[in-house]
Parts: C-alpha cells; structure tokens; sequence
C-alpha cells in the first residue's frame, strides 16, 4: 500500500482537484473533515467524543483524529493506498501518521502540494458574496454574478461576511501557512515532496498532480523519484 499526502493551503483548490486525482488514480479521496462529520452524523464513540471538542470550539485532539483516519483506512477500499486530504496538519501529526502506516507495513509514497501565493490565497478567500434572500454563493473570481452586486437567481442584494473580509482572511491563513510550511519541510527534507504551480489553469495543475503522483508510486518507483518541482 502506499498513500498520497495532499498539501496546499486554502483556497489552493484542493477541493477541485482531489476528487479528479482519486478518480484517475482509482484511490478513495479520504478528506478527515468528511470523516468527522461523519462519525458525528452517526453518533459513534469517536465521533461523540470529537464532537464534545468542536462543541467548544476547540481542536480535535490528534489521537482522536488519528484514530479516527486509520479505521478508515483499514477499510477494504483502502487496500490499495488512499488521496489523504487535511491530514497531516502539523508535524507531530506528519510523524504520527508515518508510525501507523509503519506498523502496517505502508508509508506516504508522495506529499503533492499545490503552491499557490499568498496573495492570491487571499484575494480568492475573500472574493465569496452571499445574496441577502436566499443564500446563493458566489465568488469575485471563479463564479461572479452577470450583474455586480446581485444575485442571478434572485436579484437581491450580496452582501459579504466578516469571516469573508480581506482583512479576517489575511489573518486566518497566516496562522494556517505557519504549519502548512512545517509539513512541506517534513516531506521535502524526506525526498517525498512534489510542487505544482497552482496559478496555473486547472486542467494543468492536475495533469502535474497526476504526473508526480504516477512517478512515486508506480512500479519500481522510489522515494527519492518524489523529490523535485512540477512546473
């Protein structure tokens, strides 16, 4: 078995790209805030005691999560390896995850990050307005209502939240690109990082994505084959 580690901060396009390469690669895309609401939905035990941290709006404690990401992964479907997405988030959690996949006779066979600046990061968080009637999303850059200011569907007013500001953004992702920076050095300094140039059009990042992953995790690829940037 070996598992895709997939990095990039928010607004990268993650979410986009995910679902293509474990559609391609014939992997399950195995994303832990899926896997949280989840177990939460369900009410099992883990997802009840996960529950009671993001009750009080705290972190889920990693071994909770990590617990949580390898009964998952133990599932059939899983067999083969997986697309790990939102995890790991930190470094005690990188290393986590390569003791458990050790005692399972696997590892991460490649970390793809998706590099895209911070300046873009946030000039694409902050560009979400929601119409004051109904709630229909839209966004400055990759959906835009035909008329500024108004809904398509509805006509009302956009208006946009406080999480949604330049300024709230812009604070948010410093904090998150702090650890992002920490996992990126983790596997880089292990030869497993791959880097794709997240400015470019979406059907060249993912040919990148897919390109990098082919190269580490299939036959007769090495670790050290994973080094290197895409772009």
């Amino acid at each position: 078995m070996t598992f895709l580690v997939l990095l990039g901060a928010p607004g990268a396009g993650k979410g986009t790209q995910a679902p293509i390469l474990a559609d391609r690669l014939g992997l399950p895309h195995v994303a832990t805030g899926d896997l949280f609401r989840l177990a939460v939905h369900e009410g099992s035990a883990v997802g009840l005691e996960a529950r009671r941290y993001m009750e009080r709006g705290q972190l889920v404690p990693d071994s909770i999560t990590v617990k949580m990401l390898l009964d998952r992964l133990a599932q059939p479907d899983a067999g083969g390896g997986a697309i790990l997405d939102g995890f790991p988030r930190n470094l005690a959690q990188a290393d986590i995850l390569a003791t458990a996949l050790a005692e399972r006779g696997s590892a991460v066979g490649v970390a793809l990050e998706i590099e895209v600046p911070e300046a873009e990061l946030v000039r694409r968080l902050s560009g979400r307005w929601i119409c004051q009637a109904n709630g229909h999303v839209y966004n400055e850059s990759s959906h835009p209502p035909r008329v500024a200011g108004l809904c398509d569907l509805d006509g009302s007013t956009l208006i946009q939240r406080e999480d949604d500001r330049r300024e709230t953004v812009a604070a948010r992702l410093a904090a998150q690109l702090s650890a992002l920076r920490e996992v990126v050095g983790y596997y880089r300094e292990r030869g497993l990082l791959r880097t794709i140039d997240g400015l470019r059009p979406a059907a060249e990042v993912t040919e990148g994505l897919l390109a990098a992953a082919r190269g580490a995790v299939g036959p007769g690829a090495r670790s050290s084959e994973a080094k290197g940037r895409v772009g």
